[in-house]
C-alpha cells in the first residue's frame, strides 16, 4: 500500500513516528522538519507545557498564554476563589493571578461611604479612603473633590452649605458672614494706613 504526505511516499511499514518507530498508519501524526511523529512525541517534545499541572498541553486544545507561560482552560483559575478565569480580565499580583471581583476584594481600598472597592481616581479625606463620587457636601450633595470645603461635626460642607447653616448673619443685610469675608475684612485691617499723630 502507497501511503502519502505532501508529495511524499511510503510503504506502509515504512509510515512510522520517527522517534518511537510506531506506526502511524490509520493515526494523528504531525509533520516536524520533514520528520513524522505521533502525537505523543510531537506532544512531549515540542509542544507547551501547562504552568500549573505541568502536563503537555497536546495540539488543538485551547490554551492560556501570559507573559511566556501557557495553561490548560481549566487550570488557568483565580488563585483565591480557585474559578477558572478563561477569557475574563485577571490582575496578576506576586506570581498568582486573580479575577477582577477577588482582586478587589483582597487588595483594592474600599471607600468609606459605600464600601465598594476604589479601583481609580479616589480621594483621601482625615486618612480614609473615598471614591470621588461618594466624597460629597452633607447639605447639597454636590462632589467635593477639587473643590473647597470644610467640615463640622466630622461631616464635609460645601463653603454655600455651610455659610447658609453655620455662619454668623449680618445683622445689615442678613446674608451669612463666610471665611473669605472674613479673611478679606482681616487684610483689609492688617494693610490700612496706620494714622500717627
Amino acid at each position: 500500500q502507497d501511503l502519502s504526505y505532501k508529495d511524499r511516499h511510503w510503504h506502509e511499514t515504512c509510515f512510522h513516528c520517527f522517534q518511537c518507530k510506531n506506526s502511524l498508519v490509520d493515526k494523528p501524526f504531525a509533520a516536524k522538519e520533514e520528520h513524522l511523529l505521533c502525537t505523543d512525541c510531537y506532544s512531549n517534545e515540542y509542544s507547551s507545557k501547562c504552568n500549573e499541572c505541568k502536563k503537555t498541553i497536546m495540539p488543538g486544545t485551547r490554551k492560556m498564554e501570559y507573559k511566556g507561560n501557557s495553561w490548560h482552560e481549566t487550570c488557568f483559575i483565580c488563585y483565591r476563589c480557585q474559578q477558572p478565569i478563561g477569557t475574563k480580565s485577571f490582575i496578576p499580583k506576586d506570581n498568582q493571578n486573580f479575577c477582577v471581583p477577588c482582586y478587589e476584594k483582597q487588595f483594592a481600598m474600599q471607600c468609606v461611604q459605600c464600601k465598594k472597592a476604589i479601583t481609580s481616581g479616589g480621594v483621601t479625606y482625615r486618612e480614609q479612603p473615598w471614591h470621588k463620587e461618594c466624597f460629597v457636601c452633607t447639605g447639597c450633595k454636590k462632589q467635593l473633590s477639587g473643590q473647597r470645603f470644610t467640615s463640622r461635626d466630622e461631616f464635609a460642607y460645601c463653603l454655600s452649605c455651610f455659610c447658609n447653616l453655620y455662619a454668623k448673619k449680618c445683622a445689615g443685610c442678613t446674608n451669612p458672614i463666610s471665611g473669605r469675608s472674613l479673611l478679606w475684612r482681616v487684610n483689609l485691617l492688617l494693610f490700612s494706613p496706620l494714622n500717627c499723630i
